[in-house]
């Protein structure tokens, strides 16, 4: 099994998975490591690799039914899964999980290790404003806060419409930047490049990542605007028990 290092100085208390498509028993196209389990793929299969992702956890995830939308989860007392597009934990061991294949996975934390949280953002939930539901949930002073920016589509893959552009311009101006010309009434947008721009307005500025391509790279990522039928990639991050290992 496969997994992305998070290159930012969280806290000690603070860990991490990212895994990639490898190291799971699913069929193509969902080979193998899918862990999502709304898809298409075998369901055997899938509970066979969250199976196999638990023995490095020190719990259950937080699995969310993920809908692009703004709404955090409490994964300190969450049973059963809801839909919301972020989960925010305050507790050692709740482990939040947001899952995705092109869409940009977020994991949080504040510089005391005291709380954590992941959030799944797509276009749609981005624009809606995910990143900043999921700042307000974890109430604290924003300039606290650390943010690392997963593998989701690079900019030389994600075209979209105006109206796509027009959504974050009219918001936020300054995302104009975010965007170049591509084919004719198209844009080629930076998914990272705005989403550093409205954890700054949310005031976060001390945030990492960005820059792996979930579309070029389909040795190591799932991609749904590549292959359309495809599996799904687990960010996760949890605080750990002060008397664990």
């Amino acid at each position: 099994m496969q997994f992305i290092k998070p290159d930012w100085p969280a806290p000690g208390m603070v860990r991490t998975l990212v895994t990639t498509r490898s190291g799971g028993v699913s069929q193509p196209p969902y080979d193998s490591l899918n862990l999502g389990d709304h898809v298409g793929d075998d369901p055997a299969a899938v509970a066979r690799n969250r199976e196999l992702l638990r023995a490095f956890l020190p719990a259950e995830p937080k699995w969310l039914k993920q809908i692009h939308g703004t709404a955090v989860a409490n994964a300190d007392i969450l049973q059963d899964a809801v839909e919301a597009d972020a989960a925010v934990a305050f507790k050692p061991g709740a482990v939040c999980a947001v899952l995705t294949a092109d869409c940009l996975p977020v994991l949080f934390c504040d510089r005391q290790g005291t709380r954590v949280a992941a959030a799944h953002a797509g276009w749609r939930g981005l624009a809606a404003g995910v990143l900043e539901a999921s700042v307000a949930a974890m109430q604290c002073d924003p300039a606290d806060i650390m943010v690392w920016l997963g593998p989701a589509i690079g900019p030389q893959a994600f075209e979209v419409g105006e109206e796509v552009r027009e959504a974050f311009v009219r918001d936020l101006p300054a995302a104009a930047a975010a965007f170049v010309p591509g084919q004719p009434g198209k844009w080629q947008a930076d998914i990272y490049v705005i989403a550093r721009l409205r954890l700054a307005r949310a005031g976060v500025s001390q945030i990492y990542g960005g820059g792996l391509c979930t579309y070029t790279d389909a040795g190591r990522f799932y991609s749904y605007r590549r292959d359309k039928a495809t599996g799904r990639m687990a960010s996760l991050i949890w605080l750990q028990d002060a008397g664990a290992a």
